[in-house]
């Protein structure tokens, strides 16, 4: 397909790509944290190497808890997380063995659903969940996955080396994985269906047309699309390609690619409205990285895209990385719109290289994952009746919505009235299915939203005034200064913020000052209404004052 692109784009998308990269490399401020964006990780069962550690089903419980804790205060919000390993699950399905990485035994039952366990933890956090299915690979060939495949469909298995996968050839094997992802849409409140390894081995002798090959995929791809969306039609369908999806006009994918090489087309997935969210996973760099991740996102037909990181190649056993890598990669997807999944959870919490604290910094406030907009475009309505008592703040359900089973809701909360719904830094909680939530203490506005199943989000329910709130906050809402010496905002005492930035209400950062004494001297800054934004010690951020310069005379 890239070879029909004009001249003239291919140029256009060569010029964009090398100004890119020419601004990376001559400042080191990160873009301003999206309020949409989707920041994920891969949770990997197979062997316990991330989840779980331990054959105890407490504590496994308390690992979870501790892994998704970590992950929340990264302002991680979607969690994929391994549930069919190979030919083997860690729930109790009807149609295939337990793994052995729940119980040390193949087969055998932990006594508790850790899908289910997985999936709470996760909503309690106020994170989607996935489940991934790994598709074609089925394990070890005389292992308990592969075995009671091969006794059951004695034709679906192929072997290859000592390795079973199903045959993408077959018809059996789209009606087979469609029913496993059927099995768990149905019996599970999952938020996404995850789709790893839907491709062809690399080492199958491949005896039809490329074409061909790619239609064989696509057929598996389209079956287990109607098969979810006809159970639940806000469940995210998605994949993991390769991270390249063809050779581009300027940069050869060196014969490793989604669509040539193992014939999986999900850039025409995606325009053909089979995928709903790709997760491809680019784990290179450079010249490898970069033009690549731009070509996913110029073919994204306006769907989801976040490109896979290969955090493990930070690791001194692996490539060893220096963590400026993975920076500067995402700081490139940032600006082009696409969120960031890291490969695996353990090397994110492990914090190796620093990439835990780079994350923090790099994702200080939350985001919400962009909504589906391609099926689904009736917002829920406001919320009635917010009202707030002590510290628990509640509100009647939205009534009128389309699009899922159950509204989930976002809580802001401000300094500043109206509370700006639109800034991530008022985030406070998010996807909550209660009506009501233990909040703050007084000094604070609020805001609560009502969003469907599809990830619309509807107006905003808000207070006029801030009940509760200390007189000195109510009049600090909006100062107007005619000098410039400016007075420092009051710190909370639950505040671990050091410093204090000023930006304008564009979001352009106008300086970066330690917070101490009582005034500041802006005689640098041009008349103008901004905002006093608190920086702390893990680069969390939040608006503690708005403020408005008149030093010229002419407006006296």
């Amino acid at each position: 397909m890239h070879a029909n692109l004009s001249k003239k784009s291919k140029l256009k998308a060569i010029f964009k790509l090398f100004i890119l990269l020419f601004a990376l490399t001559t400042t080191a401020r990160a873009e301003k944290s999206p309020k949409y964006e989707v920041r994920a990780v891969w949770l990997t069962t197979i062997g316990g190497i991330d989840w779980p550690h331990s054959y105890s089903a407490e504590a496994q419980k308390q690992e979870l808890g501790h892994i998704l804790d970590q992950l929340k205060a990264a302002n991680v919000n979607t969690i994929l997380v391994q549930a069919r390993v190979r030919g083997t699950t860690i729930y109790p399905s009807a149609m295939e063995p337990w793994d052995g990485c729940i119980t040390g035994t193949p087969g055998r039952s932990p006594g508790y659903d850790p899908l289910q366990l997985v999936i709470d933890e996760s909503h309690r956090r106020g994170m989607e969940c996935h489940a991934w299915i790994v598709t074609i690979p089925v394990g070890k060939w005389n292992k308990i996955g592969c075995q009671q495949l091969r006794r059951k469909y004695p034709k679906l298995i192929k072997k290859i080396g000592d390795e079973g996968y199903m045959d993408p050839e077959n018809v059996l094997t789209a009606d087979y994985l469609a029913r496993i992802c059927t099995e768990v849409t149905r019996r599970y409140d999952v938020d996404g269906i995850h789709l790893d390894y839907i491709r062809y081995p690399e080492k199958w002798r491949l005896k039809v047309s490329r074409q061909q090959g790619r239609e064989h995929i696509t057929r598996i791809v389209r079956t287990i699309h109607q098969a979810v969306k006809q159970e639940k039609p806000w469940v995210k369908l998605s994949c993991s390609p390769i991270g390249k999806h063809d050779d581009l006009v300027r940069y050869s994918s060196h014969g490793w690619n989604a669509r040539t090489t193992v014939c999986q087309d999900a850039q025409a997935w995606m325009r053909d409205g089979l995928m709903d969210m790709l997760f491809p996973m680019m784990y290179f760099q450079g010249n490898n990285f970069f033009p690549f991740a731009l070509d996913w996102q110029e073919h994204s037909y306006g769907r989801i895209v976040v490109p896979g990181l290969g955090i493990y190649m930070l690791h001194p056993h692996e490539k060893n990385w220096p963590l400026e890598v993975v920076e500067r990669e995402m700081q490139v997807t940032r600006q082009y719109g696409l969120g960031h999944c890291y490969f695996r959870s353990k090397f994110l919490t492990d914090n190796v290289k620093g990439v835990y604290d780079f994350a923090c910094r790099f994702d200080c406030d939350p985001s919400l994952v962009p909504p589906m907009t391609w099926a689904c475009t009736t917002p829920p309505s406001a919320p009635k009746a917010l009202q707030l008592k002590g510290n628990r703040l509640s509100w009647q359900a939205a009534d009128d919505f389309s699009g899922g089973d159950y509204l989930l809701y976002n809580i802001y909360a401000s300094r500043t009235f109206p509370v700006d719904i639109s800034d991530p830094a008022n985030l406070v909680a998010t996807r909550l299915r209660a009506t009501s939530a233990t909040v703050m203490p007084s000094g604070y506005y609020y805001a609560v939203t009502a969003q469907n199943r599809y990830g619309l989000e509807g107006p905003a329910a808000t207070f006029g005034d801030a009940p509760n709130t200390h007189s000195e906050v109510k009049k600090s809402a909006m100062k107007l200064y005619r000098t410039a010496l400016v007075p420092l905002p009051k710190k909370p005492v639950t505040l671990d913020a050091e410093y204090l930035i000023i930006e304008n209400l564009h979001g352009q950062q106008m300086g970066v000052f330690p917070w101490r004494g009582r005034h500041l001297n802006l005689s640098a800054l041009p008349d103008g209404i901004y905002r006093f934004r608190s920086l702390g010690r893990k680069g969390r951020t939040h608006i503690v004052g708005t403020f408005a310069l008149r030093k010229s005379k002419k407006l006296h």
